[in-house]
């Protein structure tokens, strides 16, 4: 317990990823510290705050996980895995449903400002028509990328997705990463390896979890270049080009 305790704390290079007090195992520490046996219900508050409240979106939700997973397994946090697993689940859950209400009741007034000229009625429109789409898978990989699980319930709600069909694929998401990779901490928490290079770990999951951002972001680069080149718009290769500009020209 002791060793694994030194090891988060040391913060390593994921020290460098941000202020001190959203290294993950500092958060856990320090709710253990001022909550006790309540802690597990300070992290749920945290995991709640980013799944539901757009301005969690910052929150170590992963790394979070996996290290109160960890925490769990040495008796850092003394809660059952039996109590912590349910917990994650259910705050997991209630995260992305109050996202999607957020989304439902006051994205479409925001969109439909009449002199706005960022938010438009015909973004609800495609935002609706991939989710009906795409909504299930969407929903359930953006779990697992920060940032995007903050803000995707929110679009689903903007959308217009219905709650059934929302409902149904939060459940699975929420089950594969609140109770997965929470499991997958306590799992390897136990052994001595992990513990050693813990701070090396979790720069490799907040790595994982961002790469299918940038991964994206590049193919639609990729797409709007080619676009380009097909309709003779040129200046795209200019370091200093706006793809987003260009894309309003391909599109307009």
């Amino acid at each position: 317990m002791t060793s694994l305790l030194t090891a988060v704390a040391a913060g390593g290079p994921l020290a460098a990823l941000g202020p001190e007090w959203l290294d993950p195992g500092t958060i856990i520490t320090n709710l253990v510290d001022s909550l006790g046996p309540w802690a597990v219900i300070g992290v749920c508050a945290v995991i709640f705050a980013e799944t539901g409240l757009m301005v969690g979106f910052f929150l170590p939700g992963d790394s979070l996980l996996f290290t109160l997973g960890m925490f769990v397994g040495s008796g850092v946090v003394g809660t059952p895995l039996g109590v912590v697993l349910p917990l994650m689940f259910a705050s997991a859950v209630l995260g992305n449903s109050t996202g999607y209400l957020i989304g439902y009741r006051v994205g479409p007034k925001v969109f439909d400002r009449p002199d706005s000229r960022l938010f438009k009625r015909e973004h609800i429109d495609r935002t609706h028509a991939f989710f009906e789409r795409h909504g299930g898978k969407a929903i359930i990989l953006a779990q697992f990328v920060p940032i995007v699980r903050t803000f995707t319930p929110v679009a689903a709600g903007v959308g217009r997705m219905s709650y059934r069909h929302f409902f149904t694929y939060n459940l699975i998401g929420a089950l594969l990463w609140g109770v997965g990779v929470t499991s997958l901490g306590y799992w390897l928490g136990g052994f001595s390896f992990v513990q050693h290079n813990i701070e090396y770990i979790l720069v490799g999951i907040v790595g994982v979890s961002v790469l299918p951002m940038v991964v994206e972001a590049l193919r639609n680069r990729g797409k709007v270049r080619r676009a380009a080149a097909a309709v003779g718009i040129p200046g795209l290769d200019d370091p200093a080009s706006d793809p987003a500009a260009v894309r309003e020209d391909i599109e307009g």
